[in-house]
């Protein structure tokens, strides 16, 4: 057995709060490794928290300004010189499951031992041990804990728990979404799913705060999952949803979404627009906004009929979405984070993956709305970058 199949094995037989230590002695034992860290990414996406410690009480590493972020931003391995000839050398390697960045596994190792056919193994232990992680989190708390730099609110809870993820890669296309304020989220949500064929996209701006917007939105996302799980068109999938959302408030609260639906193989996209979700388009260095038919918002009246409309994307094309809480956003002396402001904030990203580009729109708007002002609704950024196939 080879020592990268025996690091594996021992990955897939460890006790779901166990992985660290696992991995710690597999490294040690196989690759000669002197430390082993595991560092997981905070809700903000701007710190990595490391996991051999109780929530909250552990120094932090900046993504932005370190060695082990620097391999998170740009997810591929990275090495950090031990400061001189023969000293021992740390490769920092991206933990990442189909695109979704979950965090840095670091290994010190000797100088003689960090090889390129070796940092190559470690890479791919890394990405076991990400898949690990995943399947754990269903049996522990572990790395759910060590993801967050403070305490979550009871509506952000749910809302976390209710995401797919913060990206997703695939040949055709690639995902990046946030939310602000990571810690005390209320009704914005993203959600997503692909078949063989097919990617379904959902932007969501459920109405009202705290707990009250948080149960509002996981029964739409539940019911729009339901429908879909069923077969259901797209059409069809807004309709139950709005039924179920109506039966239950009657009219009392309802709830802003944007349905979109891929073909992977040609790029013609059902779209839905539901309420106040907007979508910008990219394409040949052009920026500007799609128009669609707005339609009544989900459980606004009752039995709302609802019909998709057509779009056709080119290989090349990035779309935006954004909630209110970005484009209602004003600034200390009153003025509106404008079509202006976004188009120029979509411009300056362009060279960023569609991972990075909502943190990287995020801050401009934390910029405009200024350092010592908290935000006083959620701000929702998807990005994505449609590649299309050959």
């Amino acid at each position: 057995m080879d020592r990268f199949t025996a690091v594996e094995r021992a990955l897939r037989h460890s006790a779901p709060h166990a992985l660290l230590e696992t991995v710690q002695d597999a490294l040690t034992a196989h690759y000669t490794a002197r430390k082993v860290d595991l560092l997981m990414a905070d809700y903000a996406m701007t710190i990595l928290q490391p996991v051999n410690a109780l929530p909250y009480t552990a120094t932090p590493v900046p993504i932005h300004t370190s060695a082990p972020g620097r391999a998170f931003g740009a997810q591929e391995p990275y090495i950090e010189d031990g400061g001189g000839e023969g000293e021992p050398r740390t490769a920092h390697l991206p933990v990442s499951v189909r695109g979704d960045r979950i965090g840095i596994l670091s290994v010190r190792l000797p100088a003689d031992a960090c090889d390129p056919d070796t940092v190559r193994e470690l890479a791919d232990v890394a990405e076991v041990l990400g898949h690990e992680i995943v399947v754990a989190e269903r049996d522990t708390d572990l790395y759910l804990q060590a993801r967050r730099a403070d305490r979550l609110t009871l509506a952000a809870e749910m809302q976390w728990q209710l995401l797919p993820g913060r990206s997703c890669s695939r040949p055709e296309y690639e995902i990046g979404a946030q939310l602000e304020p990571a810690y005390a989220i209320h009704g914005d949500n993203f959600d997503w799913s692909a078949s063989a064929d097919h990617l379904t996209l959902t932007v969501t701006n459920g109405m009202g705060e705290g707990i009250e917007a948080a149960l509002l939105t996981n029964l739409a996302i539940n019911a729009l999952r339901n429908a879909r799980r069923a077969g259901l068109s797209l059409s069809d999938q807004a309709c139950l949803a709005d039924q179920a959302v109506y039966g239950h408030y009657q009219g009392a609260v309802h709830l802003s979404v944007l349905l979109l639906c891929f073909d992977l193989a040609t790029g013609e996209t059902e779209i839905i627009d539901a309420g106040s979700p907007k979508m910008w388009r990219m394409r040949n260095g052009r920026t500007e906004p799609v128009d669609l038919d707005g339609q009544l918002p989900l459980g606004m009246a009752e039995d709302t009929p609802y019909t998709h409309e057509r779009l056709q994307l080119e290989p090349g094309d990035r779309l935006l979405f954004v909630s209110d809480g970005v484009y209602d956003v004003a600034s200390p002396t009153g003025e509106r984070y404008s079509e202006r402001a976004l188009t120029r904030a979509m411009n300056s990203s362009r060279l960023l993956p569609p991972s990075q580009v909502p943190r990287a729109v995020l801050q401009e708007l934390s910029g405009h709305r200024g350092p010592a002002v908290t935000a006083e609704d959620d701000a929702l950024i998807v990005c994505l970058d449609w590649r299309g196939r050959p």
